[in-house]
Protein backbone atom coordinates (compact mmCIF):
# COMPACT_ATOMS: atom_id res chain seq x y z
CA UNK A 1 0.00 0.00 0.00
CA UNK A 2 1.30 3.29 -1.20
CA UNK A 3 0.47 6.75 -2.22
CA UNK A 4 2.43 10.05 -2.03
CA UNK A 5 5.86 8.48 -1.23
CA UNK A 6 4.48 7.09 1.71
CA UNK A 7 4.57 2.94 1.75
CA UNK A 8 3.13 0.13 3.89
CA UNK A 9 4.60 -3.24 3.98
CA UNK A 10 5.40 -5.92 5.54
CA UNK A 11 8.52 -6.71 7.75
CA UNK A 12 10.94 -9.34 7.58
CA UNK A 13 12.63 -10.97 10.99
CA UNK A 14 15.68 -8.59 10.77
CA UNK A 15 13.26 -5.50 10.70
CA UNK A 16 11.42 -6.82 13.41
CA UNK A 17 14.45 -6.37 15.82
CA UNK A 18 14.14 -2.90 14.46
CA UNK A 19 10.49 -2.64 15.78
CA UNK A 20 11.83 -4.11 19.51
CA UNK A 21 14.26 -1.07 19.47
CA UNK A 22 12.09 1.49 18.55
CA UNK A 23 10.11 0.01 21.71
CA UNK A 24 12.73 -0.08 23.43
CA UNK A 25 13.17 4.14 22.69
CA UNK A 26 9.51 4.82 23.78
CA UNK A 27 10.72 3.33 27.23
CA UNK A 28 8.41 -0.46 27.04
CA UNK A 29 11.34 -2.09 27.91
CA UNK A 30 10.84 -5.25 25.59
CA UNK A 31 12.73 -8.36 26.11
CA UNK A 32 16.20 -8.90 24.25
CA UNK A 33 15.43 -11.52 22.53
CA UNK A 34 11.44 -10.99 21.80
CA UNK A 35 11.74 -10.47 17.95
CA UNK A 36 12.42 -14.15 17.50
CA UNK A 37 9.47 -15.47 19.22
CA UNK A 38 7.23 -12.63 18.05
CA UNK A 39 8.41 -13.40 14.08
CA UNK A 40 7.49 -16.62 14.61
CA UNK A 41 3.75 -16.12 16.12
CA UNK A 42 2.78 -14.63 12.65
CA UNK A 43 5.49 -13.87 9.98
CA UNK A 44 3.26 -11.68 8.37
CA UNK A 45 1.79 -9.85 10.65
CA UNK A 46 4.40 -7.30 11.18
CA UNK A 47 4.44 -4.05 9.26
CA UNK A 48 6.51 -0.97 8.50
CA UNK A 49 5.88 2.48 7.16
CA UNK A 50 8.49 4.44 4.85
CA UNK A 51 8.51 7.76 3.88
CA UNK A 52 10.50 8.07 0.22
CA UNK A 53 11.71 4.95 0.99
CA UNK A 54 12.95 5.83 4.96
CA UNK A 55 11.05 3.43 7.85
CA UNK A 56 9.26 6.09 9.72
CA UNK A 57 7.20 3.66 11.96
CA UNK A 58 6.21 -0.09 12.95
CA UNK A 59 3.09 -1.77 14.24
CA UNK A 60 1.95 -5.23 14.60
CA UNK A 61 -0.89 -6.98 13.87
CA UNK A 62 -0.12 -10.84 14.93
CA UNK A 63 -2.97 -13.92 13.69
CA UNK A 64 -3.73 -15.98 16.37
CA UNK A 65 -5.86 -18.92 14.26
CA UNK A 66 -8.83 -17.60 12.56
CA UNK A 67 -10.85 -15.98 15.23
CA UNK A 68 -8.49 -13.68 17.24
CA UNK A 69 -5.37 -11.47 17.01
CA UNK A 70 -3.07 -8.75 19.08
CA UNK A 71 -2.55 -5.47 17.57
CA UNK A 72 1.37 -3.58 19.22
CA UNK A 73 4.78 -2.65 18.31
CA UNK A 74 2.83 0.90 17.18
CA UNK A 75 5.47 3.25 17.05
CA UNK A 76 5.69 6.51 14.71
CA UNK A 77 8.94 8.64 15.14
CA UNK A 78 8.14 11.60 16.49
CA UNK A 79 8.76 13.63 14.13
CA UNK A 80 6.26 12.15 11.73
CA UNK A 81 3.28 12.01 14.07
CA UNK A 82 -0.03 13.55 13.68
CA UNK A 83 0.70 13.73 10.09
CA UNK A 84 -1.12 11.28 8.97
CA UNK A 85 1.34 8.59 8.61
CA UNK A 86 0.19 6.76 11.77
CA UNK A 87 -3.22 5.99 10.81
CA UNK A 88 -2.70 4.73 7.18
CA UNK A 89 0.16 2.37 9.03
CA UNK A 90 -2.41 1.27 11.64
CA UNK A 91 -5.01 0.48 9.37
CA UNK A 92 -2.59 -1.84 6.83
CA UNK A 93 -2.08 -3.51 9.87
CA UNK A 94 -5.25 -3.76 10.88
CA UNK A 95 -6.65 -4.91 7.82
CA UNK A 96 -4.50 -8.11 8.38
CA UNK A 97 -6.85 -9.49 11.04
CA UNK A 98 -9.78 -9.49 8.71
CA UNK A 99 -12.83 -10.15 10.84
CA UNK A 100 -11.27 -11.33 13.61
CA UNK A 101 -11.40 -10.02 17.04
CA UNK A 102 -8.35 -7.71 17.62
CA UNK A 103 -6.70 -6.90 21.44
CA UNK A 104 -4.46 -4.54 22.28
CA UNK A 105 -2.72 -2.87 25.34
CA UNK A 106 -3.16 0.94 24.82
CA UNK A 107 -1.39 3.45 26.85
CA UNK A 108 -3.89 5.78 28.73
CA UNK A 109 -3.53 8.40 26.47
CA UNK A 110 -4.18 6.70 23.04
CA UNK A 111 -7.15 4.87 24.60
CA UNK A 112 -9.34 7.23 23.33
CA UNK A 113 -8.08 7.47 19.41
CA UNK A 114 -7.80 3.20 19.67
CA UNK A 115 -11.57 3.83 20.24
CA UNK A 116 -12.81 5.97 18.04
CA UNK A 117 -10.09 4.65 15.03
CA UNK A 118 -10.94 1.33 14.86
CA UNK A 119 -13.79 0.27 17.20
CA UNK A 120 -11.25 -0.79 20.50
CA UNK A 121 -13.68 -0.60 23.99
CA UNK A 122 -12.00 -0.93 26.86
CA UNK A 123 -12.19 -4.23 28.97
CA UNK A 124 -10.23 -3.41 32.30
CA UNK A 125 -6.38 -2.18 33.39
CA UNK A 126 -3.19 -4.23 33.12
CA UNK A 127 -0.81 -2.78 36.17
CA UNK A 128 3.23 -3.31 35.82
CA UNK A 129 4.70 -3.81 39.20
CA UNK A 130 8.15 -3.32 39.76
CA UNK A 131 10.07 -5.23 42.34
CA UNK A 132 13.90 -6.46 43.23
CA UNK A 133 14.02 -10.34 42.39
CA UNK A 134 16.07 -13.00 44.74
CA UNK A 135 15.71 -15.53 47.36
CA UNK A 136 15.58 -18.77 47.34
CA UNK A 137 13.84 -21.55 45.04
CA UNK A 138 10.84 -22.75 46.62
CA UNK A 139 9.87 -26.62 46.37
CA UNK A 140 7.01 -27.68 44.44
CA UNK A 141 7.90 -25.92 41.03
CA UNK A 142 10.02 -27.85 38.39
CA UNK A 143 11.58 -27.01 34.93
CA UNK A 144 9.27 -26.19 31.95
CA UNK A 145 11.31 -27.98 29.87
CA UNK A 146 9.95 -31.56 32.18
CA UNK A 147 6.28 -30.55 30.93
CA UNK A 148 5.84 -31.97 27.66
CA UNK A 149 4.84 -29.58 25.15
CA UNK A 150 1.14 -30.66 23.88
CA UNK A 151 0.29 -30.27 27.36
CA UNK A 152 1.59 -27.07 28.17
CA UNK A 153 -0.17 -25.61 25.24
CA UNK A 154 -3.71 -27.13 26.47
CA UNK A 155 -3.18 -25.33 29.32
CA UNK A 156 -2.01 -22.21 27.89
CA UNK A 157 -4.86 -22.15 25.39
CA UNK A 158 -6.74 -22.90 28.32
CA UNK A 159 -5.73 -18.84 29.43
CA UNK A 160 -5.13 -17.13 26.17
CA UNK A 161 -8.15 -16.06 23.60
CA UNK A 162 -6.71 -18.46 20.87
CA UNK A 163 -3.79 -21.07 20.77
CA UNK A 164 -0.24 -20.02 20.11
CA UNK A 165 1.93 -23.42 19.58
CA UNK A 166 4.64 -21.84 17.15
CA UNK A 167 4.86 -18.71 19.49
CA UNK A 168 5.02 -20.52 22.53
CA UNK A 169 7.52 -22.60 21.34
CA UNK A 170 9.89 -20.01 20.69
CA UNK A 171 9.02 -18.06 23.98
CA UNK A 172 9.83 -20.34 26.20
CA UNK A 173 13.01 -21.49 24.59
CA UNK A 174 14.55 -18.07 23.92
CA UNK A 175 17.87 -17.29 25.14
CA UNK A 176 18.40 -16.18 28.67
CA UNK A 177 14.51 -17.19 29.50
CA UNK A 178 13.92 -19.81 32.46
CA UNK A 179 10.14 -21.50 32.74
CA UNK A 180 8.55 -23.35 35.85
CA UNK A 181 5.76 -25.24 36.35
CA UNK A 182 3.79 -26.54 39.10
CA UNK A 183 2.16 -30.35 37.93
CA UNK A 184 -0.33 -32.05 39.70
CA UNK A 185 0.36 -35.94 40.28
CA UNK A 186 -0.89 -37.22 37.34
CA UNK A 187 1.04 -34.52 35.57
CA UNK A 188 -1.16 -32.18 34.46
CA UNK A 189 -0.35 -28.36 34.64
CA UNK A 190 -1.70 -26.36 37.18
CA UNK A 191 0.40 -23.33 36.41
CA UNK A 192 3.45 -22.05 34.59
CA UNK A 193 5.69 -18.97 34.35
CA UNK A 194 8.16 -17.66 32.17
CA UNK A 195 11.03 -15.09 32.79
CA UNK A 196 13.23 -13.42 30.17
CA UNK A 197 16.09 -10.72 30.26
CA UNK A 198 14.48 -7.61 29.04
CA UNK A 199 16.87 -4.05 28.09
CA UNK A 200 16.15 -3.39 31.58
CA UNK A 201 15.50 -5.93 34.41
CA UNK A 202 13.57 -9.05 33.92
CA UNK A 203 10.11 -9.58 33.24
CA UNK A 204 7.79 -12.37 34.58
CA UNK A 205 5.07 -13.59 32.14
CA UNK A 206 3.11 -15.22 31.14
CA UNK A 207 2.10 -16.31 35.28
CA UNK A 208 -0.86 -18.44 34.93
CA UNK A 209 -1.88 -20.47 38.17
CA UNK A 210 -5.03 -22.38 39.23
CA UNK A 211 -4.53 -21.00 42.80
CA UNK A 212 -3.04 -17.54 44.32
CA UNK A 213 -0.75 -20.63 46.50
CA UNK A 214 0.61 -21.84 43.49
CA UNK A 215 0.98 -18.95 41.57
CA UNK A 216 3.26 -17.80 44.09
CA UNK A 217 5.51 -20.56 44.28
CA UNK A 218 5.70 -20.01 40.50
CA UNK A 219 6.62 -16.27 41.25
CA UNK A 220 9.33 -17.03 44.07
CA UNK A 221 11.24 -19.67 41.50
CA UNK A 222 11.05 -17.02 39.22
CA UNK A 223 12.24 -14.22 40.72
CA UNK A 224 14.94 -16.18 42.79
CA UNK A 225 16.77 -16.74 38.99
CA UNK A 226 17.39 -12.60 39.38
CA UNK A 227 18.60 -11.60 42.09
CA UNK A 228 19.60 -8.00 43.15
CA UNK A 229 17.88 -6.80 39.99
CA UNK A 230 14.42 -5.27 38.38
CA UNK A 231 11.32 -7.75 38.06
CA UNK A 232 8.52 -6.78 36.40
CA UNK A 233 5.04 -8.40 36.77
CA UNK A 234 2.11 -7.12 34.62
CA UNK A 235 -0.88 -8.14 36.10
CA UNK A 236 -4.67 -7.54 35.38
CA UNK A 237 -6.75 -5.42 37.35
CA UNK A 238 -9.38 -7.56 38.25
CA UNK A 239 -7.55 -10.83 39.95
CA UNK A 240 -7.40 -8.94 43.01
CA UNK A 241 -5.36 -11.67 43.81
CA UNK A 242 -2.77 -10.83 41.50
CA UNK A 243 -2.34 -7.32 42.66
CA UNK A 244 -2.14 -8.55 46.26
CA UNK A 245 0.53 -10.77 45.35
CA UNK A 246 2.88 -8.60 43.66
CA UNK A 247 2.12 -6.14 46.89
CA UNK A 248 3.02 -8.38 49.13
CA UNK A 249 6.50 -9.16 47.92
CA UNK A 250 7.34 -5.27 48.14
CA UNK A 251 6.45 -4.78 44.42
CA UNK A 252 5.34 -1.33 43.21
CA UNK A 253 2.94 -0.13 40.20
CA UNK A 254 5.36 1.75 37.95
CA UNK A 255 2.88 1.76 34.70
CA UNK A 256 -0.28 0.85 33.07
CA UNK A 257 -2.07 -0.14 29.99
CA UNK A 258 -6.23 -0.55 28.74
CA UNK A 259 -6.15 -3.85 27.52
CA UNK A 260 -9.07 -3.16 24.54
CA UNK A 261 -10.77 -5.39 22.07
CA UNK A 262 -12.64 -4.66 19.08
CA UNK A 263 -15.26 -6.55 19.74
CA UNK A 264 -16.35 -9.01 23.11
CA UNK A 265 -14.18 -9.58 25.83
CA UNK A 266 -12.73 -13.03 25.60
CA UNK A 267 -13.89 -15.39 28.38
CA UNK A 268 -11.41 -16.27 30.10
CA UNK A 269 -10.21 -17.30 33.77
CA UNK A 270 -9.55 -13.98 34.88
CA UNK A 271 -8.45 -15.42 38.90
CA UNK A 272 -6.37 -17.62 37.15
CA UNK A 273 -4.32 -15.17 34.69
CA UNK A 274 -1.55 -13.58 37.90
CA UNK A 275 0.97 -12.06 35.27
CA UNK A 276 -0.25 -11.26 31.29
CA UNK A 277 3.11 -12.69 28.31
CA UNK A 278 3.76 -9.36 27.25
CA UNK A 279 1.56 -5.85 26.17
CA UNK A 280 2.99 -6.33 22.67
CA UNK A 281 1.48 -9.79 21.97
CA UNK A 282 -0.82 -10.33 24.25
Amino acid sequence: MSSNGFLVRTMDRREVETAVDWAEQEGWNPGIHDAEPFYAADPGGFFVGELDGEPIGSVSVVNYGGTFAFAGLYVLKPEYRNRGYGSRLFAAGMAHAGDRNVGGDGVVAMQEKYRTRSGFKPSYRNIRFEGTGGGSVPEGTVDLAEVPFQRLCAYDARHFPAPRPAFLKSWIRQEGTLGRAVLADDGDVRGYGVIRRCRSGYKIGPLFAETPGIAEEILLSLSSQAAGEQVYLDTPEPNAAAVALARRHGMVPVFETGRIYTKAIPDLPIREIFGVTSFELG
